[in-house]
């Protein structure tokens, strides 16, 4: 006669128990945690296997596993299941470290016509050239194997990142000198609170120029939307190109007023058109503090020649550093404004897009925006 089986004892601590049940309540926890979890659960209540089993679906030797395992190791370690074995691995870590330099090159490098590499382009090479460079076990190397050991060494030589290079050697003192001026325009903005009285008549301007400016025109009409058809304007993919326009502008950052010029080009005549308008819209008394970058049309013999013949102070220059035109407020506002007016603008001359983008500078105007600066500004204090 079979002998009466044992009672396998199973001790859990309050936190234990809580964890569990959290367990096997989860719904993005793996299943066979969740189960594993509601066995000890179910034992811990009713210590038998044939009953747990019998509730919860499963084989009277899966959950006497499982209690076993939470006896021997605790319950929280019996969820997840125990280290194995597993094949050895058929590509040495000597060509996985090959195959990952092979990758840090560039494709051209090694004869192909590609930039960079594609991982169907590696993995063909290295089926190719890996058994002549010791390897031999890459000669049955795949896609996807190639995919699994670039993550592993978080690799990604199809993409590019792009970055600036700081070609300024006096970077530093250049950003200074720009964080100093919005500074400064912080101690107005609080004096222009207080008082409606300015002491010394200043103003700060952010100018530059956005080039390129495309009048494209529509060979067809354009489809409205239509509920139940398409959700979006419906553009067809031909247009006609009637050239660029270049829009320079200046944006007061006490005031948040723009003040632009759209012109064919950007050259230094075209820059002293936007000083001169600058000139007609401040009391002679003001001085005018310009942040502009290292633009040709800002250093030019023109350009300074047209300054000298200026009273003295009227202008004030601030330039940003190479690669450093960031640090300009105005290139924010370009971003908003490519981002709304013109975006996917239609027109039919250059004349309609000039038209339609001062109107969209009326409109930034009718209700200003005042542009504040804080990255790095409490350094400049």
């Amino acid at each position: 006669m079979a002998g009466r089986r044992r009672v396998v004892e199973l001790a859990m601590t309050k936190a234990e128990i809580a964890q569990l049940t959290g367990v096997s309540h989860s719904r993005t926890d793996r299943a066979s945690r969740v189960e594993r979890a509601r066995m000890l659960l179910v034992y811990r209540e009713n210590p038998s296997f044939f009953a747990v089993a019998q509730q919860l679906a499963a084989h009277h030797q899966t959950v006497q596993r499982c209690v076993e395992r939470a006896v021997a190791y605790g319950p929280l370690a019996a969820l997840d299941d125990r280290p194995r074995p597993g094949k050895e691995p058929t590509i040495t870590p000597e060509a996985k470290t090959w195959l990952v330099s092979l990758a840090c090159d560039k494709a051209k490098e090694h004869g192909y016509p590609h930039e960079l590499w594609t991982t169907r382009l590696l993995a063909r090479h290295a089926r190719e050239r890996g058994p002549a460079a010791g390897h031999k076990c890459l000669a049955n190397l795949v896609q996807g194997t190639v995919c699994k050991i670039l993550a592993r060494a978080e690799t990604k030589p199809h993409k590019v990142r792009y970055y600036l290079e700081n070609r300024d050697a006096a970077f530093d003192q250049k950003m200074a000198e720009v964080l100093c001026v919005y500074h400064q325009v912080e101690v107005l903005k609080k004096a222009a609170a207080k008082s409606k009285r300015r002491r010394k008549p200043v103003t700060v301007v952010c100018c530059d120029e956005k080039p390129g400016i495309q009048a494209i025109e529509t060979t067809a009409p354009d489809l409205p939307p239509e509920p139940g058809i398409h959700a979006t304007f419906a553009r067809d993919h031909e247009y006609k190109r009637h050239g660029t326009l270049s829009l320079l502008a200046g944006i007061d950052l006490l005031t948040g007023k723009v003040h632009a010029l759209v012109r064919d080009r950007h050259r230094s005549r075209e820059f002293i058109e936007l000083l001169k308008l600058l000139d007609t819209r401040y009391p002679a008394d003001t001085t005018i503090k310009l942040i502009v970058d290292n633009h040709s049309a800002h250093i030019s013999r023109e350009t300074t020649a047209w300054l000298a013949a200026q009273p003295a102070g009227r202008f004030d220059f601030t330039f940003t550093p190479k690669h450093g035109s960031w640090l300009n407020l105005i290139e924010g506002f370009f971003s908003k404004f490519a981002r709304s007016v013109l975006r996917h603008i239609r027109v039919s001359s250059k004349h309609e897009l000039k038209s339609r983008i001062m109107a969209g500078i009326a409109d930034v105007n009718r209700h200003p925006v005042i542009h504040t600066w804080s990255y790095k500004l409490a350094e400049a204090a």
